[in-house]
């Protein structure tokens, strides 16, 4: 199988740097606010990922995502709201849980960046000790890593130090390049938000607690560091130059998720188009948000409307509708995977072709029903449940109960639809269709008759 790899610019193929074991970390979020649908796209961008190593591979994956429940953002949101920072990381870290899991984008470790301070300021001391780092010149108990002692710097996004936006020189800082591995505590702080050191009183720099955490739980080399875009600068650049200067061979391989946008703009906050979760979820079920986010290449920015939102949850509806009729009429089969699926995961994680695979092999089933053709209605259910199983697709959860007299209503006002339709009465044929919505319920005309499924 191939993956595009982002610091190489290029296809390769993906060969484990153990033989049958992977190890996957994904920058996970910072626990300051709500989630917003970047995290939400990138969770699920890398739970696919890894279910295909699993699944279609047969590797052991181990796959984690940090959560950074220190911050100065955190510290900022927690004094404005006039909490202890503590509880509003814990707080916001389990809004983020609830979604993952509504996601079924789960992960094998979270670690936090407040377990792992000793590690991290082991990493530190290292540095210091290879020439890679300086403790401010100001007496402060600041540390900042040396890009000027690392050649390689700017690797990732190959870019040059003379070419790269810094900041502004300050808090012992030699130049405007070198980035903080450890902040010294500033007055007016908790004092549950410092940690002693070697330099003084402080806290980590954002970029080193990856650094410390992946050494942790993978080691100093793994196969696949992903994140969103961007973060490639300055997260993961930053990341890579201090991991390398400390002499781990970190990330073998590299994988960026686009971004989200709406209209072709990125979401933000200051343009007023962001879309919260809770909005999200008012449209569609997790289940159908999970397929749009999964429904354009992971590299690939995704657009948002509510209306490609809808569209997601109807092609969910069609896929449901189907394993619920054909599941009625045949056992689940032990179909393979379609060739064409598995060619289109293993050519950097197409989705987007894997669903068009999927929704063909529905079709095949569809035609096998209504035809009577219960061997082949067997075969579609086993390769759409697998597919499904893949692209983590809970194709129950468009389901609802529905009492026999339910299903009665359902069944009469689709025959009065269609009744009016055959007397050319399109008005009141709209009017039945409009009754049916109304009550959740998503209709198709198909190879001579209706089928109905619930919208959502």
């Amino acid at each position: 199988m191939k993956l595009f790899d982002s610091k190489q610019q290029a296809l390769v193929d993906f060969v484990p740097l153990k033989p049958g074991k992977v190890g996957i970390y994904v920058c996970g979020p910072t626990v300051q606010s709500a989630p917003h649908v970047g995290h939400l796209r990138s969770a699920v961008a890398f739970d696919i990922v890894a279910r295909w190593l699993r699944i279609g591979h047969g590797y052991e994956v181990k796959l984690v995502r940090n959560v950074t429940d220190i911050d100065d953002k955190i510290l900022v949101n927690a004094a404005s709201l006039g909490k202890d920072w503590r509880e509003l990381a814990v707080e916001v870290e389990a809004g983020f849980n609830e979604v993952y899991e509504s996601l079924s984008a789960g992960v094998t470790h979270s670690p936090h960046a407040t377990e792992h301070i000793e590690g991290m300021i082991q990493v530190i001391e290292h540095l210091i000790e290879r020439g890679h780092a300086y403790q401010a010149e100001n007496g402060s108990a600041n540390v900042f890593f040396d890009t000027a002692s690392h050649p390689a710097y700017g690797e990732l996004t190959n870019q040059k130090l003379e070419n790269m936006e810094g900041e502004a020189i300050g808090g012992g800082r030699r130049a405007a390049h070198d980035f903080a591995l450890w902040k010294s505590a500033k007055p007016g702080e908790p004092e549950t938000a410092t940690w002693d050191s070697p330099w003084g009183k402080g806290r980590p720099g954002w970029h080193i607690e990856c650094s410390a955490m992946t050494l942790a739980e993978l080691g100093e080399a793994f196969d696949i560091h992903g994140g969103g875009l961007d973060l490639r600068f300055p997260h993961h650049e930053n990341e890579l130059a201090q991991s390398r200067a400390a002499g781990f061979d970190f990330a073998n391989h590299w994988m960026h998720n686009g971004l989200v946008t709406v209209g072709g703009q990125k979401m933000s906050k200051s343009l007023g188009n962001g879309v919260s979760v809770e909005e999200l979820f008012a449209l569609g079920n997790p289940a159908a948000v999970r397929y749009w986010l999964a429904s354009a290449h992971y590299r690939s920015s995704l657009d948002y409307s509510p209306t490609s939102l809808a569209e997601a949850v109807s092609a969910l509806g069609r896929i449901s509708n189907f394993v619920r009729r054909a599941s009625e009429v045949a056992e689940v089969s032990t179909s393979e995977l379609p060739v064409e699926f598995v060619e289109a995961m293993d050519s950097d994680f197409s989705v987007p072709v894997a669903l068009g695979v999927l929704h063909d092999t529905v079709r095949v089933g569809n035609s096998a029903l209504d035809a009577g053709d219960k061997d082949a209605v067997a075969e579609a259910l086993g390769a759409t449940v697998r597919m499904a199983d893949v692209l983590g697709l809970d194709l129950s959860s468009n389901e609802k109960v529905a009492t026999a007299e339910t299903i009665e209503l359902i069944e009469n006002l689709i025959a009065k639809r269609n009744q009016a339709r055959a007397e050319k009465d399109y008005a009141q044929a709209d009017l039945v269709r409009a009754e049916l919505t109304a009550m959740g319920i998503t209709i198709e005309d198909q190879a001579g008759k209706t089928v109905w499924m619930w919208s959502n």
